[in-house]
Parts: C-alpha cells; structure tokens; sequence
C-alpha cells in the first residue's frame, strides 16, 4: 500500500515538473514591472509618450534652456517659440531676423535641435515650461524629425502634436497656440520625408479652433515655382534647416499673425 501511495506521488510530482518546463516563466525585471496602462505610455505610439534624449549637448541645451526660463524676462515673456533645430537656429542664421522682429515683442526661443514631439513633451514637464511662464501665444513647429529620424507614421506624428497641444492647454489653457505646418524638407515633392511632413500637416490642419488653436501654412514661400517644387540651397542650407533668407521668409509670413495673437 505504501509504495502505491508514493508511486502516486511520483507520479504527480513529475506532471508537475512536466508543466513547468512547457510553461514561461516571467524574469524578475518582468515580476517588478508596472501594470501597463494608458496612462504609462501603453497602446500608444512613441510620438505620444514624454522620453528625453541621451546626446550630452541635447542635455546641456536642455538645462540651459532651463536656467532661461528662471529669468526675469522669461517671466514677462508674451512670445514663445516651441520646436526642434528649425526653431533654435533663430538664434543662429536667423539671429539677426529675431533681434529685428520678434526680440521686440518679447518673444523667448525654446527650441531645441533633434527634438521629436515625445522629447518636447518630456521638456514640458521637466522644466522648460515652468508653471509661471505664462505667454500670451506660443509659435508651436514639431515633427520633421519624427518623419527623418524615427520615420513615424503622418498618423503618430499628429498624434505627438496633438498630446502637446493638450498638455500646452492643460496648464495654459488662456495662451494661444499658433501652430506651423511642418516645414517642406528635401529637393522636391518626391522627398520621402517630406511627403510624410505633407500628410502630418493634413491632419493636424484640423487640430485648429480658430478660439486657442491657430493653423499657419506658409510652406509655399519657401518653394520654387515649378512643377517639382523645389526646394532651393539657398532658402533650406542643407534642404532641411532655413538659411538667413529662410528665415527672412519665415518672419515675413507669421508676423502679422504673431502680432494679432500676441495682443
């Protein structure tokens, strides 16, 4: 009798080793992982989900950035520009247009070079949009670098800008938001990344209200008038980023709008 009951035993012990083997079992770094959620980022599109980037100078703009927004004239800042390489050259190829049209109206530049709308909105939450930076407007361009460097879906990038424009809201929900078409990038029509620009724009398009949101295509001042619209080295430098008469042409298109906005 006895040896029956631990035959028995045996016998269930070696279904369960048996189980066990066919069975996946979680890695200790998966036990501890939080549930995924909404809220953490899960089912959504990186585009949407606050991420910094690893470049040291990305970080040593990041915290400079931060030091200027401490100040006293970030504080009465009615102006503020939001974006990625395109945005921050203003204070290179474009300095002199900036001192000329926008310094005067109080305008600060918070952009910075290689961002993407999930490092712009981990930004926002770190320290480059403190609570008490309260403008009037904000210059808002995002995305190019999605469609080149992560070549993200038109979809996920609108997406990106759309999460930006809600968080921009939820914490200044009184400031305006004059939103840019993305910039066209590439010798002509044909350019992969910029087809991808061109199909974001027509979704975010509609992200504009006329009350908060304002929607600003000046893509066409920058191109040549043929058939394969063209982009010139001498407007785009490296058929990406604005040359000084780039940047000429920038400011001559948003101006009156920023002026309109900003009062």
């Amino acid at each position: 009798m006895k040896n029956f009951v631990l035959a028995g035993k045996m016998f269930a012990f070696i279904a369960i080793v048996a189980t066990l083997a066919t069975t996946t079992i979680p890695s200790f770094a998966q036990a501890i992982a939080p549930a995924t959620n909404a809220e953490s980022g899960a089912n959504l599109p990186k585009s949407c989900v606050p991420a910094p980037r690893p470049e040291k100078w990305w970080n040593l703009r990041y915290e400079e950035l931060n030091k200027r927004v401490a100040t006293p004239e970030a504080k009465k800042a009615k102006i503020v520009f939001l974006g990625d390489s395109i945005t921050q050259l203003w204070e290179k190829n474009g300095k002199a247009v900036w001192a000329k049209n926008f310094a005067p109206l109080g305008a600060i530049n918070l952009g910075i070079s290689g961002d993407k709308t999930e490092s712009l909105l981990w930004r926002l939450d770190k320290g480059n949009f403190p609570a008490d930076l309260d403008p009037k407007l904000i210059v808002l361009m995002i995305g190019t670098n999605n469609a080149g460097l992560n070549s993200d879906t038109p979809e996920d990038i609108a997406l990106g800008i759309k999460a930006i424009l809600d968080r921009i809201e939820k914490s200044n929900p009184k400031t305006k938001i004059l939103l840019l078409a993305i910039f066209p990038r590439g010798a002509d029509k044909n350019d992969a990344a910029r087809k991808t620009n061109e199909a974001t724009n027509k979704i975010i398009k509609n992200y504009a209200d006329n009350k908060r949101v304002y929607w600003l295509d000046i893509n066409k001042a920058f191109l040549e008038k043929d058939s394969a619209q063209t982009l010139s080295k001498a407007i785009f430098y490296d058929l990406l980023h604005p040359t000084e008469k780039g940047y000429e042409r920038w400011a001559k298109e948003i101006l009156p709008k920023v002026k309109q906005l900003s009062h």
